[in-house]
């Protein structure tokens, strides 16, 4: 049965590995610009995303393997699961889990890097002439990733260098004295590990807690039609054609004639004219393009899937406020119930409180895989509200945006930093969900053990006929039954390796996801006060982008005809 099992949950994986190859592919062709195309940009970022998303969604079938060993109603480990096979199991995921973690990290520091450079290397025109080959794009791309190099160089030198705590500095005889008994290359792995994590919640903290509080409501809310932008902007250029006519008229069109306020609002006005005429032409090859039977049919459909589209933002919005309560919880938890607060990075041994979302998956987790789709849905939840984070913010230096992410129009440069950006985010998220989310199912699922004590009588307690004495799997027990039974997660392992052995990351991990839920809520009340409307810096730069083409092709048909 045991061989069997495991195949069953291993397969399932794949099966989500294959459907994450689609997801990222889509996400890449959706938000790319069909102008400037990258076969090896576009190849980098989808492998990147799968990969980012297939370990964190390694996380259920951890829990599903481990969990699999005993029988939850008994709090039993099964006839099969002695613990030489458990150790097997152990050492499969963290072998998996070692190849994910260098993948990642390898993109994020080093592949996203050398491709970045290597496309901006390219310069058609020295191809024809002779100037550029594929060996000196190469060489010029590997000399600017050098500095990325160093950096990963710098980090395997500390992570073997800095100073841990050591077991025999630790009070918990058991767990915490587990935990730090690594040898040195755990050791660079949970450093570069810990420090990616930190540099991710600052992305997480901004991007992710923007998205989860947008995207719901911007599924709930409709925003302002074509039809009305058009109107809108027909007024708006009447309005500055006549005030144009008026001090016309007022000089005779002498402009010498005005006073200064009045030359200057008269440049103002002509300057707003061109561009309101480009945002009305844009207007017109919208509604243009609406008038055709493709987008006929296609608002006939969205129009039937309204209702669904707004059930699901309700739903969505549902979903984002039990995270937030859940976060909540786990965290005002960890302040006052961590094993040694500060000092080993808020470390949580035992679930004090209710939370709702890690109820749900514990009780889901008994029936593979109805916890794998519900884990799913969160992620990718939390992914595309990092999605919606960036696309809205942007990318930007402090408070000068760099590069902006939009559907169909995203750059090649803009898609790889994107693409880091949600590497790294995704990083903290996988800390965020464990640690915070669902803490009790990411490390024991729903493992249970028996705690057979004595009677009064002298006689020892069956849990098979007084089940009050199956009670759930913890790191803060030393009860000798339990340590028998119940084995952490491999995910816990690592994330709580990290807190404990540099407590200085957690002590960020800790207190970024109070500032996530302040984002979040200020970003909510926000949405809910205000109505959405059309964003016209972005509609007017829409306009030059579409007059540029239009110019570009004109010239590219005017130089074919000669």
């Amino acid at each position: 049965m045991a061989p069997l099992q495991t195949s069953l949950i291993w397969a399932v994986y794949a099966i989500v590995v294959a459907v994450l190859v689609t997801i990222a592919s889509v996400f890449i062709y959706t938000y790319q610009t069909p102008r400037d195309r990258s076969s090896a940009v576009t190849f980098t970022c989808i492998i990147a995303i799968t990969s980012l998303l297939a370990t964190v969604l390694l996380l259920p079938v951890d829990v599903a393997l481990i969990s699999s060993t005993t029988f939850p109603a008994l709090g039993q480990r099964k006839a099969w699961a002695t613990q030489e096979e458990v150790d097997k199991i152990v050492s499969l995921l963290t072998v998996v889990y070692y190849l994910l973690y260098s993948l990642d990290a390898f993109l994020c520091l080093l592949a996203i890097p050398f491709v970045y450079f290597w496309y901006e290397e390219y310069d058609e025109a020295a191809i024809e002439a002779g100037e550029q080959s594929a060996p000196k794009r190469l060489w010029a791309a590997f000399k600017y990733t050098l500095s990325f190099i160093a950096i990963v160089i710098v980090l395997f030198i500390v992570g073997f260098l800095v100073p841990v705590p050591t077991a025999k500095d630790s009070k918990d005889p058991g767990y915490l004295r587990k935990l730090l008994a690594e040898n040195r290359g755990e050791r660079v792995l949970t450093f570069t590990l810990g420090l990616l994590i930190t540099l991710g919640l600052f992305l997480y903290v901004l991007y992710t807690s923007t998205g989860l509080a947008l995207l719901p409501m911007r599924m709930i809310r409709v925003a302002p039609s074509i039809s009305d932008w058009k109107a809108t902007t027909a007024a708006q250029l009447e309005s500055n054609q006549e005030r144009q006519r008026q001090l016309e008229g007022r000089c005779r069109g002498d402009p010498g004639l005005l006073s200064s306020n009045e030359r200057r609002e008269l440049d103002t006005l002509i300057r707003d004219e061109r561009t309101l005429i480009r945002r009305q032409r844009l207007a017109q090859e919208t509604h243009g393009e609406v008038k055709s039977r493709l987008m006929r049919t296609w608002l006939v459909v969205t129009a039937f899937f309204r209702p669904f589209k707004l059930l699901g933002g309700i739903a969505l919005l549902l979903i984002a406020l039990m995270i937030w309560i859940s976060m909540l919880l786990t965290a005002i938890d960890k302040a006052n119930n961590s094993l040694c607060k500060q000092r080993c990075g808020y470390v949580l041994g035992h679930i004090s409180g209710f939370n709702p979302l890690n109820w749900a998956f514990v009780q889901s987790a008994k029936v593979f895989p109805v916890d794998y789709v519900i884990f799913a849905i969160l992620v990718l939840l939390l992914f595309g509200s990092s999605v919606v984070g960036i696309s809205t913010i942007g990318i930007r230096f402090l408070w000068v945006r760099i590069f902006r992410i939009r559907q169909g129009h995203t750059s090649p440069q803009a898609l790889l930093l994107t693409t880091a950006m949600l590497i790294l985010a995704i990083l903290a998220l996988d800390y965020s969900i464990p640690m915070f989310i669902a803490p009790q199912y990411a490390t024991f699922g729903p493992q249970t053990f028996c705690d057979r004590s004595p009677s009064p009588l002298g006689k020892q307690l069956d849990c098979l006929n007084n089940r009050h004495l199956v009670k759930p799997c913890s790191d803060s027990t030393n009860n000798v039954a339990a340590k028998q039974v119940c084995t952490s997660s491999v995910t816990s392992r690592f994330l709580n390796r990290v807190t404990i052995s540099y407590p200085f990351f957690g002590m960020v991990f800790f207190w970024s996801q109070f500032v996530f839920l302040v984002i979040y809520l200020l970003i909510f009340i926000t949405s809910l006060v205000r109505h959405p409307k059309l964003d016209q810096r972005l509609l007017d730069q829409e306009a030059e982008e579409a007059e540029e083409e239009r110019l570009l092709a004109n010239s590219g048909r005017y130089v074919d005809a000669n």
